[in-house]
C-alpha cells in the first residue's frame, strides 16, 4: 500500500484486477474457477469498471495500475472489448500526475489472456498498444492435453499463430507456465521449448516467468512437485540458460514470483490488490476469486470504507488460521517472504511458504544477506499479525541495546529526548523539558486563564536535524487526563485533545528574546481547550519537529529494541493542571 498527500486528499494506491466477463472459451482440465467460467448476464462491463473507479477515487482511492483478467477477456463481444481498453486508456492519461506523484509509473492498457481469441482484438490491441501476458503449458507437447476448448478442441496451433500477429506491438509480450509434477517430468523439452519460443516467436522470454502449480482444484490430474524438486526444477534452469542470452530472465523474471515485494510475500494482503467482478463483488485477488473467506464485498452495494475494513479483517484471519511457525522464527529470510501466500497456506493448512526450499536457494543465490537482527524483525512481525504470544518473541535484554545506547548511537534521536531542546515560560518561570521516560520524577505547573505561556525550541531543532527544514514545523500535542480505551486490544491512553503545528516560515516571523532559539505564544492555544481538560487528572503538553516525530515512528518500525523501549510519545513534555477560576 501507498498513501500519498494531494492537496488537502489523502490518497491510498491501489492494483485493480478488473474481471469483465467470467465467460472462457477454454476448458482447461485443471480450472479454479469450475464451473464459474460462463457469463454473469448482461451486466454492461464499462459501466462497472467507471462505477468502481469513481466510488474508488471519491472514497480516495486511486488505482495505480488496471489489468484485465477472467473468466477469459478476448470473449468480450469487439465493442465492449474496445470500449473498456479505452477508458482504461483514457483513466491513465487524466491521471498521470497523480500516479506518477505517487512514485508509480503509468504504462498502456494490459490484459491477462489464453490467446486462444487473441486474433478477435488484434486491432483494438495494436490501436492503444496493449501490453499482454498470456499462459502456455510447457513442455509444449503437454498443452493440448489439458488446454482444450470447452468443446475439448485443441488450442496450441491457434495460440502459436495468434502470438504472432503481436509480432509489431512495441508492449509486454510475456508467458507464463505453471510447473506440476507431469510437467516436471519433461525438463528436457521444457529447455528446448524455451529456447524454440525465444528464436521463433515474438514473445521476450527474458520475461517469462514460472508458477510452481499447488493442489487445489486439478481433480487429481496434476499433483504438485515437491520442495526438492522445486529446487531441483530451479537448479536445472540456471545450469541450462546462466550465461546466455536469457540470462536476464532465469535470474530475473522466471523466478520472481518467489521474491520479495512479490505479492505472495508480504504481510499486506488485503491493503493493495482487489479482485473486481463484472457484477461488483470484490476478491482479494485471483487464488481466492469465488472464495467466501477472500470475499471483502460488492462494490454496488458496500460502501469503499466497509470493503477497505473487509479485507483488512479477513486477509488478517487468514494468515493467522494456524499459528506462527517456529522454524520461520529462526529463518533469517522471514523478513522476504513473512511465511507466504495466505490462500496457498490455508490450502495446505500449513503455517508456512509452499516454496519455502526454492525461495532460501533463491535468495542465497541473489545474494540477499540473512537478517542478523531476526530476532527484532521476528519480534515486529508477530506484533503486527498477531499470530501467537507477542511475549515468546520479545528479543533478549542486550545492554548494547538499551534506550540509553540506542538514543547515544542516533544523531536525531538524541534531539527526540534532548533536555535543553525545549523550554517553557509560565508568567516568566521557566521549565527545561526533558521526556517522561528519562525523567526521574514527575514535574507540574498549574495554568489559569491569566497564564501566559510560551514556548522557547532550539533552533537547529528544525535547521539541522530536517532534510528539508521549509516543510518542518513544531509539533505542539495537548492530551487531557481524562482516559480513553480503544482499539481491538482495548488499549488505555490519554484523551486526545488538539495537534498544532507551526512551520518554519512563521517562527522565522518571530522576534525571540533568547537567541538561538525560536519562540512561539501558546497561550490562546491552551486557554481554548480549557473545557476539554481533566479536573481530577494532570493534563500533557508535548512538543517536538514533524520531521523527529515522523523518524520516532519509524525507528519504532524498525528497531525491535527500541520499540520495546520507547514509549508512543517520548518527547519532551509537561504536565498540568489547569485551575478555571470562574468554577
Amino acid at each position: 500500500m501507498c498513501i500519498m498527500t494531494s492537496g488537502t486528499m489523502n490518497y491510498k494506491y491501489i492494483h485493480l484486477l478488473y474481471v469483465p466477463t467470467l465467460a472462457c472459451n477454454m476448458g482447461c482440465k485443471y480450472c479454479y474457477l469450475e464451473e464459474n467460467t460462463v457469463s454473469q448476464g448482461n451486466m454492461n462491463p464499462l459501466n462497472t469498471l467507471e462505477y468502481a473507479i469513481n466510488k474508488f477515487k471519491n472514497s480516495g482511492v486511486v488505482p495505480f495500475n488496471i489489468s484485465l483478467h477472467g473468466g477469459e477477456v478476448t470473449t468480450l463481444s469487439k465493442s465492449a472489448f474496445h470500449d473498456i481498453i479505452k477508458y482504461i486508456s483514457e483513466y491513465y492519461k487524466e491521471n498521470k500526475d497523480l500516479i506518477e506523484s505517487a512514485g508509480f509509473t503509468v504504462g498502456n492498457p494490459h490484459i491477462k489472456t489464453n490467446l486462444y481469441s487473441l486474433d478477435k482484438h488484434i486491432d483494438t490491441i495494436k490501436e492503444y498498444n496493449v501490453s499482454i501476458s498470456g499462459s502456455l503449458d510447457l513442455p509444449l507437447s503437454l498443452h493440448d492435453q489439458y488446454r482444450l476448448t470447452k468443446g475439448n478442441q485443441k488450442t496450441l496451433k491457434k495460440i502459436l499463430a495468434n502470438i504472432e500477429l503481436l509480432r509489431d506491438i512495441p508492449n509486454k509480450k510475456k508467458v507464463s507456465a505453471t510447473i506440476f509434477k507431469e510437467h516436471y517430468d519433461h525438463l528436457d523439452e521444457i529447455v528446448e521449448d524455451i529456447k524454440y519460443l525465444d528464436e521463433f516467436t515474438c514473445l521476450d522470454m527474458n520475461d517469462f516467468n514460472f508458477m510452481i502449480g499447488f493442489d487445489y482444484n486439478s481433480c487429481g490430474l496434476l499433483h504438485p512437485i515437491t520442495e526438492d524438486e522445486q529446487v531441483s526444477f530451479y537448479e536445472k534452469m540456471h545450469e541450462c540458460f546462466d550465461g546466455t542470452t536469457l540470462d536476464a530472465g532465469v535470474n530475473g523474471p522466471w523466478f520472481n514470483e518467489f521474491g520479495p515485494g512479490y505479492c505472495t510475500n508480504c504481510d499486506n494482503c488485503g491493503e493493495k490488490f482487489f479482485l473486481l467482478e463484472v457484477n461488483g463483488d470484490i476478491y482479494s485477488c485471483v487464488r481466492g476469486q469465488k472464495q467466501k473467506d477472500y470475499y471483502y464485498g460488492n462494490i454496488f452495494k458496500d460502501s469503499v470504507e466497509d470493503i477497505l475494513a473487509t479485507a483488512k479483517n479477513k486477509m488478517f484471519l487468514n494468515h493467522n488460521k494456524e499459528p506462527f511457525n517456529d522454524e520461520c522464527s529462526k529463518c533469517g529470510y522471514l523478513y522476504l517472504c513473512k511465511t507466504g501466500c495466505p490462500f496457498v497456506k490455508n490450502t495446505y493448512q500449513t503455517n508456512k511458504s509452499y516454496t519455502c526450499k526454492l525461495q532460501q536457494k533463491m535468495y542465497e543465490d541473489r545474494g540477499y544477506e540473512k537478517d542478523p537482527a531476526n530476532d527484532e524483525f521476528v519480534y515486529q512481525y508477530v506484533s503486527k499479525m498477531r499470530i501467537t504470544d507477542v511475549s515468546n518473541y520479545i528479543p533478549k535484554d542486550n545492554d548494547d541495546n538499551s534506550l540509553a545506547n540506542l538514543i547515544k548511537k542516533d544523531k536525531k534521536l538524541k534531539y527526540i529526548y534532548d533536555d535543553s531542546s525545549f523550554i517553557l515560560d509560565v508568567d516568566g518561570s521557566e521549565y527545561s523539558l526533558s521526556s517522561q521516560i528519562l525523567n526521574v520524577s514527575r514535574e507540574f505547573v498549574y495554568l489559569t486563564k491569566e497564564s501566559k505561556i510560551k514556548i522557547y525550541m532550539k533552533k537547529n531543532m528544525i535547521e539541522e536535524e530536517c532534510d528539508y527544514p521549509e516543510n518542518n514545523a513544531l509539533y505542539i500535542m495537548i492530551l487531557s487526563g481524562n482516559l480513553v480505551t480503544y482499539g481491538d486490544e482495548g488499549r488505555t491512553k490519554q484523551r486526545h485533545v488538539n495537534t498544532t503545528q507551526i512551520f518554519k516560515g512563521v517562527l522565522d516571523n518571530i522576534q525571540s528574546d533568547k537567541e538561538g532559539y525560536y519562540v512561539y505564544d501558546i497561550s490562546n492555544l491552551i486557554h481554548e481547550y480549557k473545557d476539554f481538560y481533566s479536573k481530577e487528572n494532570p493534563n500533557n503538553i508535548f512538543f517536538t519537529t514533524t520531521s523527529l516525530r515522523e523518524y520516532h515512528y519509524l525507528k519504532q518500525k524498525n528497531n525491535a529494541y527500541y520499540h520495546i523501549a520507547a514509549i508512543n510519545l517520548p518527547f519532551q513534555n509537561m504536565e498540568f493542571i489547569y485551575i478555571d477560576e470562574e468554577l
